[in-house]
């Protein structure tokens, strides 16, 4: 059979799956920022101990991770476009439900946490590959600077949440108006994205285009990115997490010095991300994440061991800045191949946010025994692991690449790189 070919995408419509990109990434972040923001005021509400709150919070953790694996062939089968507008209409169902819960008591928080949490889990890998295709029709990096624009949302939504607070607006109105604002925009936005598979060449022969969702799970260089991208999720959520108590138990400091060091290493990696694409795309994906795994090792061992509180501030500065980029460019890598793009996100997603489930538990366990502040080593550890796997991160070559642009394999030995045909 003759492969069909696609309609070419035109730079006006990349640009405008760009523009509908960013407003995923920042909805999301805008969302989970909003209903953290008022997490204190649901307590007092619904009178929770902590042992009680903490059970409530775990079911956006385990809401996300039932969605991640199924995540592939759902976007496989669908595309990312639909199921980035379904989960947002899911998510807003969530946030509704919990604001209702806010009001009469614990058994919708947590149903609405549930459908939060895996809508969101699916959101993420979907607008992951979006991002990824958009990448490949640019023919330049970009995937951090998407989820730089997450942690703008997450900011916007912090922010909001606090103006919230202070004019005493209820909780339950609160998480009703961000759930109708993310609910119609991101959908509205949603329509503008590009297909995920554009068949540019024909596949092998005797391949079929797509195979089997799940099978990505038996793909070592899949599995690798995953542990990959583990390290590094590790590395950003022990900081969001720890930071703060690290500064203000281990190096004596105030209260308001500890989230100021927290605020550092945000804006650290958040420059990280913005910036970090020319980085990518001047010296290759290999050589920059690895030396930025270094960078990280530096400044988690200058804030553990540093004899002075502004040698430690110095440190989670170069601690936000070296992990920055470790989560988007494993993102691209498992989107390198279009037409696998869907089932790889999922798998190397569903790896890496086991960091962020496990994380803060282990290093609040070791630090039981050996203070918060020396626990703080495992990430380094785990950085000098990102380190040496790097390579799986290496392009593989596939997928579109935009006139004229120079694909992304500088990595490869004795390789020339050549513009692709229009």
């Amino acid at each position: 059979m003759t492969p069909t070919t696609a309609a070419p995408i035109t730079p006006a419509a990349v640009r405008a799956a760009t523009a509908a990109t960013y407003a995923a990434f920042i909805g999301s972040g805008f969302a989970i920022a909003s209903w953290a923001s008022r997490i204190p005021q649901v307590r007092d509400r619904l009178e929770l101990n902590p042992a009680t709150l903490g059970l409530v919070l775990l079911t956006v953790a385990a809401g996300s991770l039932l969605a991640l694996p199924l995540s592939g062939p759902v976007v496989t089968r669908f595309g990312s476009a639909r199921t980035v507008r379904t989960m947002a209409v899911l998510l807003c169902v969530g946030l509704a439900t919990t604001a209702v819960g806010s009001l009469v008591g614990v058994v919708p928080v947590v149903i609405g946490l549930l459908l939060l949490g895996f809508a969101n889990g699916a959101w993420d890998v979907a607008m992951n590959v979006q991002g990824t295709v958009v990448e490949q029709h640019l023919g330049r990096s970009i995937m951090s600077r998407f989820h730089a624009g997450f942690s703008l949302g997450t900011v916007a939504g912090a922010l909001l949440g606090a103006a919230m607070v202070a004019l005493h607006v209820s909780v339950a109105a609160h998480l009703a108006g961000v759930a109708l604002a993310v609910g119609v925009g991101v959908p509205w936005f949603a329509r503008r994205f590009v297909p995920d598979h554009v068949e540019t060449a024909p596949a092998v022969a005797g391949e079929p285009p797509r195979v089997g969702a799940f099978s990505a799970w038996r793909e070592p260089r899949t599995l690798l990115i995953g542990v990959f991208v583990l390290a590094f999720a590790f590395a950003e959520g022990t900081g969001n997490d720890w930071i703060s108590v690290a500064a203000i138990d281990g190096h004596h400091v105030a209260a308001t010095l500890g989230t100021l060091a927290f605020a550092g290493f945000l804006t650290a990696m958040t420059a990280g991300r913005w910036f970090g694409p020319g980085l990518l795309d001047r010296y290759g994906r290999v050589p920059v994440v690895r030396i930025l795994a270094l960078v990280g090792i530096a400044g988690v061992a200058l804030f553990v061991f540093g004899p002075l509180p502004v040698v430690a501030f110095a440190g989670t500065l170069l601690w936000g800045f070296g992990v920055s980029l470790g989560f988007p460019v494993g993102m691209s890598a498992g989107g390198d191949d279009p037409r696998r793009a869907a089932a790889r996100v999922s798998v190397i997603s569903s790896i890496g946010y086991c960091a962020f489930l496990g994380g803060p538990p282990a290093i609040g366990f070791l630090g039981v025994h050996v203070t918060v502040l020396r626990a703080l080593t495992v990430v380094a550890v785990l950085l000098g692991l990102a380190a040496l796997i790097a390579a799986s991160v290496r392009p593989l070559g596939t997928g579109p690449v935009a006139p004229g642009a120079v694909p992304d394999d500088r990595e490869t030995a004795g390789e020339t790189t050549t513009a692709a045909h229009s």
